[in-house]
């Protein structure tokens, strides 16, 4: 039997926090003392193995009550509380971006670079939820034939944006069945998203990409540690609630068939490929709680030698985040907690 170890939630009663606390429950991770919080600005409480726990505000001593800190939060509590508790031997797993980039802290998607987790790095980040799909779908295929250039197109659900993006594309279609109209509404988003895209994920930068796509790109190269890859993204928002979905078209240094791509698509971990061309993985299917990465519709691309195409969905919420914090924490109980 599992050791027991002490939990704690940082960012318990939010969206990927209530996530994380099922996933806990479902895979049964072995909690002994249970410890949530939140921003500590409003009362919350959550619920978790039949006990219902008022949330707290974070303090660095009662964080250090836990051997494990998980925080689904903001950077801005990852970076007060994260570096402390790690100097001070607890495990901290942090899904913000805030370290995502920092020298010497892993950026780890257990199925693709688990083997950089290790006893001596307390601190280690889960990356942004829109890259995952590619980093696991894409992981044997670089290994064997070596990706060089990658396009991505990204077509992003709203709850990447948090419980209040959701709340305004269910508010907006209402209105649009009410009234025959989509309102301009203030929220989270910069256009309205029901029946709508618009190709803006964060704000830009002088070079017109947004932070979004410059974060996809920074953090592939590092969980693949593949500096040389030239990444181009283009993010765009969808009115999907949950599901992010990814066009990619991939360029290798070496040949390959599509038989040869086929067969690594099958054998990569955490991945399910669909090799029949009408059996796509789409959000609403693949994108709500499921488990694993999703791929289908690979074909040649006509625009380069050694170039394909490839179409992958996964779970924004789960594998992009709650499920990513998990896996990691399962695979530190089995090899060093």
């Amino acid at each position: 039997m599992a050791k027991k170890i002490n939990v704690a939630v940082v960012g318990a009663s939010g969206m990927v926090g209530g996530e994380l606390l099922r996933l806990l429950e479902s895979r049964r991770f072995p909690v002994n003392e249970f410890y949530p919080f939140n921003s500590g600005r409003r009362p919350a409480a959550v619920a978790f193995k039949g006990r219902k726990y008022a949330c707290l505000r974070p303090t660095l001593a009662a964080l250090k009550k836990a051997d494990l800190v998980f925080f689904v939060s903001t950077d801005e509590v990852s970076a007060k509380f994260a570096p402390r508790l790690a100097a001070a031997g607890v495990w901290c797993i942090d899904d913000s971006s805030y370290f995502r980039m920092a020298p010497g802290v892993p950026l780890v998607i257990p199925e693709v670079n688990g083997g950089e987790l290790s006893s001596s790095g307390k601190l280690i980040a889960g990356p942004n939820c829109t890259i995952t799909g590619a980093a696991v779908a894409l992981a044997c295929i670089h290994r064997k034939f070596r990706i060089k250039e990658l396009r991505l197109a990204t077509y992003q659900a709203v709850s990447g944006a948090g419980r209040a993006a959701m709340e305004q594309l269910e508010k907006e279609l209402k209105l649009y069945f009410k009234t025959g109209s989509v309102p301009e509404l203030p929220g989270p988003f910069p256009r309205p998203i029901a029946f709508n895209l618009f190709p803006q994920v964060g704000g830009f930068d002088a070079e017109g990409r947004s932070g979004e796509e410059n974060k996809a790109a920074a953090e592939l190269k590092k969980i693949w540690r593949s500096p040389g890859v030239k990444i181009s993204v283009n993010a765009v928002r969808v009115p999907v609630l949950r599901g992010h979905s990814l066009g990619i078209w991939a360029k290798t240094a070496k040949p390959w068939t599509l038989k040869a791509l086929a067969a690594e698509l099958e054998r990569t971990p955490g991945l399910e490929f669909f090799p029949d061309p009408y059996k796509y993985p789409s959000p609403l299917r693949h994108g709500n709680k499921t488990l694993k990465v999703y791929a289908g519709r690979l074909r040649k691309a006509d625009t380069a030698p050694n170039e394909f195409q490839l179409w992958v969905v996964s779970d924004n919420l789960y594998k992009g985040a709650a499920l990513n914090s998990m896996q990691i924490a399962e695979r530190l109980l089995r090899e060093t907690l």
